[in-house]
C-alpha cells in the first residue's frame, strides 16, 4: 500500500502556468479522480506523478521518498493510457507478460502469473489472439491486465475508456472498480467525464486552470458543490442555475418566487438539480414556465421549462406528458437542497 504526496508542484512552459503550486495527499489504498475540462491541469499532474514531465517547482513523494529525480522505471508504478499501447505481433498472453519478461521471470512462472491475471478480467479465452482480433474493450483489458500484471505501488490511469461505446464503458467501470477492491492499489485516474469520476472515486480532485478547487467525495461534491463551476460541471443533466436576487425570504426571478432562508442580496445564483423539483399542481408552484422540451430517459422523463433566458430542467415521472410551449409549475421538494452563489465571486454561500 502507497502514499501519494504533491507538495507545492508547479509547472510551466515558458511564461505559461499549466499548473499552480497544488498540493494533494493521495492516501494509501485510494482511488483518486483528477477531474475536469481539457486543459485545466489533469493529464500534467498525472505526468509529473509518473516522470514523464519535469517538475518546475515542488516535490513529489512516493512513500515519504523524493521521486522527483527518478525516471518512470523506477517508480514502480504502471499506466494506462487513451490508446492502448498493444504490441500488434505479440498475442495476448505476450502482450501482458512482456513487463515480467523484462524483468527476468521464468517461462513457466510468467505464463502462471498471465494466466492467473487473465481470468480477472476475463481474457483467458483470448491469450493466443493478437491484438487486431479483438474489440476496442477486449484490448483495453489487456492493456489493464498488462498494467497490473507486475503488481505496482501505483496504477496511473489516463483517459483509459474514452474510446470505448457507451455500453462498453458502464462495463468497464464496474470491472475497474471490482479490479481495485480485489487488488487495493493506490489508482490515480484521469478523466474529463463527470460520470466516470462519480461511479469510480473514492475521492475526486475537480481541476480548472491548473488549480484543485474541490477535493472531496463523490457524494460531497454532487450534494455540496463549492462554487458554480463545480455546481455545472457535476450532475447529468447538471445542476439548475437560475440568476435573480433574495428579496423578504423569497429568491426571485422572472417566473421564480422561491422561499429560501437567506437574507436580503442582489444578483445571487440559485441551484437546485433537476431531481431535487417536482411537477405540482398551479397553485403549490413556486416555478412557472413553458415546457420547451421533453426527453424520455426509461425511468423518468427529463422537463426542460424556458422563459426568456432563463432554461430550467427537472425530473419528472415516466409517464409525464405535455405539449410544447405548454405552462408547467413547479415547486422544489425540499428547502435543504436548494444553494445560493454570489454571483461575482462565484462562491456558495451556504457552505
Amino acid at each position: 500500500m502507497t502514499e501519494v504526496r504533491l507538495v507545492d508542484i508547479e509547472k510551466r512552459y515558458g511564461a505559461f502556468l499549466a499548473l499552480s503550486k497544488q498540493s494533494l495527499t493521495i492516501e494509501s489504498g485510494e482511488f483518486l479522480v483528477l477531474l475536469g475540462p481539457s486543459g485545466c491541469g489533469k493529464t500534467t499532474t498525472m505526468r509529473m506523478i509518473a516522470g514523464l514531465e519535469d517538475i518546475t517547482s515542488g516535490d513529489v513523494l512516493i512513500d515519504n521518498d523524493r521521486v522527483n529525480d527518478r525516471p518512470p522505471k523506477d517508480r514502480d508504478i504502471a499506466m494506462v493510457f487513451q490508446n492502448y499501447g498493444l504490441y500488434p505481433h505479440m498475442n495476448v498472453a505476450q502482450n501482458i507478460g512482456y513487463p515480467l519478461k523484462l524483468r527476468g521471470m521464468g517461462k513457466a512462472e510468467r505464463a502462471t502469473r498471465v494466466l492467473e491475471i487473465a481470468e480477472k478480467v476475463e481474457l483467458e479465452a483470448l491469450l493466443k489472439r493478437r491484438p487486431s482480433e479483438l474489440s476496442g474493450g477486449q484490448r483495453q483489458r489487456v492493456a489493464l491486465a498488462r498494467a497490473i500484471v507486475r503488481t505496482p505501488k501505483i496504477f496511473l490511469m489516463d483517459e483509459p475508456l474514452s474510446n470505448l461505446d457507451a455500453k462498453l464503458r458502464v462495463t468497464m467501470r464496474a470491472e475497474l472498480k471490482h479490479l481495485h477492491h480485489e487488488l487495493g492499489v493506490t489508482t490515480i485516474y484521469v478523466t474529463h467525464d463527470q460520470m466516470e469520476a462519480m461511479t469510480l472515486a473514492t475521492r475526486i480532485a475537480v481541476m480548472r486552470e491548473g488549480r484543485i478547487v474541490q477535493l472531496d467525495s463523490p457524494k460531497k461534491i454532487y450534494s455540496e458543490p463549492i462554487d458554480l463551476f463545480v455546481a455545472g460541471f457535476i450532475g447529468s443533466p447538471s445542476m439548475n442555475l437560475i440568476e435573480g436576487d433574495v428579496e423578504n425570504g423569497f429568491f426571485v426571478a422572472k417566473g421564480v418566487k422561491i422561499p429560501v432562508q437567506f437574507s436580503d442580496r442582489r444578483d445571487v445564483v440559485l441551484g437546485v438539480r433537476p431531481e431535487d423539483l417536482e411537477i405540482v399542481k398551479q397553485e403549490l408552484a413556486t416555478i412557472e414556465a413553458p415546457v420547451y422540451a421533453l426527453e424520455l430517459t426509461g425511468e423518468s422523463t427529463l422537463v426542460t421549462v424556458k422563459d426568456s433566458a432563463t432554461s430550467i430542467c427537472v425530473r419528472g415521472s415516466a409517464d409525464f406528458e405535455a405539449n410544447i410551449d405548454e405552462v408547467c409549475y413547479i415547486a422544489p421538494r425540499t428547502p435543504e437542497k436548494l444553494h445560493l452563489f454570489d454571483k461575482s465571486t462565484g462562491k456558495r454561500l451556504n457552505s
